[in-house]
């Protein structure tokens, strides 16, 4: 059974002071309906936008940042719970950082955690510890966080589910013939350099983050999708009958 690791940003799940429970119904249907086929590991932003529904403090400051991650996780996993058990689903939670990954040991503890939940049918979900680490906080909105988890984590495949639909071969917000890239081979330094835009005012991320995971993987020999996580008609079709409708996939070097 192939393992797949989901990631959905904060902006996919959120509106202004409010969890999109719809959006939030959809994504649970697709990993329950995913979850029959592969084993599933969802990477989901979105606790410091679910904070801020308690606690509408600004986010002008890392610390503030901070508190209000600490105050919406819990909730941000009650969502979850609740939703996917309509589809008689459980899900786990598992709070990693950066620094996890840098220490075998600690990457091996969580692995065991992620194949003793994956073998009892309980899908994780995995978000960062921004209590204690601020890298995804500052920059990135979990796509760097993701690529790890798919790397240690032995997973065959990324999905990216995004407000950006894919990659294109120019900026789409200013070239109205822009066209999406369906399958990308190789990414190029400056490409990963390229400081673009982040998406909404509730994801800190932006291409360049998502291209840095890919370009990780792609090295690592395993692929990544990048496709919309508002209509989620592409990835269905993508995962569920191997189908590429739209979306961009990153191919490793096998």
């Amino acid at each position: 059974m192939k393992r797949i690791v989901i990631k959905v940003g904060s902006h996919v799940i959120s509106d202004d002071h409010t969890i999109s429970e719809k959006r939030v119904a959809g994504l649970c249907e697709f990993l329950s309906d995913l979850s029959d086929k592969f084993e599933v590991i969802l990477v989901s932003s979105g606790a410091i936008s679910t904070g801020q529904t308690k606690l509408d403090l600004p986010r002008t400051t890392v610390i503030n940042k901070q508190i209000l991650s600490a105050i919406g996780q819990p909730y941000l996993m009650e969502i979850y719970s609740r939703t996917l058990a309509k589809w008689d689903k459980k899900a786990a939670q598992l709070l990693l950082s950066a620094a996890d990954f840098d220490s075998r040991k600690k990457t091996n503890h969580a692995l065991n955690v992620v194949n003793g939940l994956l073998a009892n049918k309980i899908i994780p979900i995995i978000n960062e510890n921004d209590a204690v680490a601020i890298s995804e906080i500052l920059y990135g909105d979990n796509d760097r966080l993701s690529s790890s988890v798919a790397f240690y984590f032995d997973a065959d495949l990324l999905v990216i589910l995004s407000d950006i639909d894919g990659y294109y071969d120019s900026d789409p917000r200013t070239n109205k013939n822009a066209k999406i890239r369906p399958v990308v081979h190789e990414l190029s330094q400056e490409e990963q350099e390229n400081r673009s835009e982040v998406g909404s005012s509730h994801g800190t991320g932006g291409i360049t983050t998502k291209l840095q995971a890919a370009a990780f993987l792609m090295q690592n020999g395993k692929d990544m999708f990048l496709a919309s996580g508002f209509d989620l008609s592409v990835a269905r079709e993508f995962l569920l009958n191997d189908n590429q409708i739209g979306g961009t996939i990153f191919k490793g070097k096998k």
